[in-house]
């Protein structure tokens, strides 16, 4: 009996730790549907091709999806539906991140910072947008986070340092990485019993470009606990598959060396209050940005 592909819908899978990731999985005996977003469909799907998959067993498709812009957000979301009619999703994997500073004005007329809206709010609001989906799937949404969230020790900054030209001398970086934590945890809370979130800290990675738009913001490769790009991707695929989740909701970040972060490590990130104050719903994400009619 053949075995039944499982679909992956994911961001930031085309460069970097979530390109790794794929070509990993495309190696394996399982099956695959992959519905990935990429700025730049056709060198995405070029590099793809590179890896003479199976593409008999595995299948890949690209959607355009710039995170800065969330109009693009809206339209993959309805692609990505189109895409699986009554196929559910297995994965939902949030990957996508950049490590540039809060300089400059936001996108788009928005008043946050890029980075604050592609590492967080637009992954959050395609989370939004598919809910009814993975809901029904009952699928797995893994937030590929970060050990940075332990720089950030006041949050009381963060409103003003993601803003757009907010030339904060904070790390930006940590700061989306803290909020995007709050966000999972608030997405763990909205869909007890129905989806399974985790986050996921690939470790270590100086070899991603992450750091390359950022002088605050730096990742070097002699340090101690650097990691390869394939290792990284085997710490994001660990939280895929393990089941041995832990009983208490609070405790749901995975380590890159393969355990389960104690709750004490991003204590500040347990704040219910902040939870719901950085993990806006549908209806406010796109009266603020611009997308009602």
């Amino acid at each position: 009996m053949a075995t039944i592909a499982k679909t992956i819908v994911a961001t930031g899978a085309t460069s970097g730790l979530g390109f790794e990731l794929v070509k990993q999985l495309l190696a394996q005996t399982q099956p695959y549907k992959f519905i990935l977003g990429a700025r730049d469909t056709k060198t995405a799907q070029a590099a793809f091709d590179k890896l003479n998959y199976d593409s008999s067993k595995h299948s890949l498709t690209l959607f355009p999806l710039e995170l800065s812009n969330l109009k693009t957000v809206k339209a993959f979301s309805q692609q990505v539906l189109d895409k699986l009619g009554q196929d559910k999703i297995d994965y939902l994997l949030l990957n996508a991140a950049i490590g540039k500073n809060a300089e400059q004005p936001g996108p788009f007329g928005s008043k946050w910072s890029e980075p604050y809206i592609v590492n967080h709010l637009s992954q959050h609001y395609l989370v939004h947008l598919l809910r009814e989906k993975l809901e029904a799937s009952q699928s797995r949404i893994v937030v590929v986070s970060s050990g940075a969230v332990r720089l950030v020790d006041d949050p009381k900054y963060l409103e003003d340092d993601l803003k757009g030209g907010s030339k904060t001398e904070r790390s930006v970086y940590p700061a989306t990485k803290f909020v995007q934590l709050l966000g999972a945890h608030w997405w763990r809370r909205q869909l007890k019993g129905k989806c399974t979130v985790v986050a996921v800290s690939p470790g270590l990675i100086p070899h991603t470009n992450l750091s390359r738009n950022s002088d605050q913001f730096q990742l070097h490769a002699n340090h101690p606990d650097a990691k390869t790009v394939p290792e990284g991707a085997q710490s994001i695929y660990r939280a895929f598959v393990r089941d041995d989740l832990p009983e208490d909701p609070d405790q749901i970040f995975l380590t890159s060396w393969g355990e389960w972060w104690p709750k004490d490590v991003y204590g500040l990130s347990l704040d219910k209050t902040l939870q719901d104050k950085w993990s806006p719903s549908k209806d406010e994400i796109e009266r603020e940005e611009g997308l009602t009619a």
